[in-house]
């Protein structure tokens, strides 16, 4: 992750960034732009993006994200998880507002790419979980398993074997790791 302006940058900043095809965030008064993730993240981000769509849409559960939208946290960053759930009922009018989203999601999942450092990952998931994040799910494509957070002592880690639960956060939702490495 290469950290584009340092500082005192702000939302407008963020905003302002050129539209490169990089992804970036507001972390700690610095923009940080993002590698590129390749196929594979996209892959692995979009079905699941899919799969959580097509469970919570028709239950009337809430919206699904993808990682173009920025959440704000309470400290000031802005975030953007590569998927993201917000229930319904927390959006004023569940309607999502042009900019970035007001509140922060109830579920919250990483897909790691390959320049991902595991400090860099935990210190996000950290983050998420302080701003009140209710569930994060860590995807690993290249080691072909996934972690759950509910917090920093709540952890379980899966294999491409086990599945993917929302537990109360998405109550029902359950998708087997290896299909969305596919």
């Amino acid at each position: 992750m290469a950290t584009t302006m340092s500082g005192t940058a702000t939302e407008a900043d963020l905003m302002a960034m050129p539209d490169d095809g990089h992804k970036y965030e507001l972390v700690n008064g610095e923009i940080r732009r993002l590698s590129p993730a390749g196929m594979r993240h996209g892959g692995v981000s979009f079905e699941l993006g899919a799969r959580l769509r097509e469970f919570a849409k028709p239950r009337g559960l809430g919206r699904i994200f993808d990682s173009s939208t920025g959440f704000r946290l309470p400290r000031g960053s802005v975030r953007c998880p590569d998927v993201s759930f917000v229930a319904t009922g927390r959006l004023e009018n569940d309607e999502p507002p042009v900019g970035f989203g007001p509140i922060v999601p109830d579920l919250a999942v990483e897909v790691l790419s390959p320049n991902d450092g595991a400090q860099e990952v935990l210190d996000k998931v950290g983050e998420y979980l302080d701003a009140g994040v209710r569930l994060v799910w860590v995807i690993d494509p290249q080691a072909r398993r996934g972690i759950r957070y509910r917090s920093l002592t709540d952890v379980r880690t899966m294999n491409a074997h086990d599945e993917l639960d929302g537990e109360d956060v998405l109550p029902g939702f359950r998708c087997p790791l290896n299909e969305i490495f596919q």
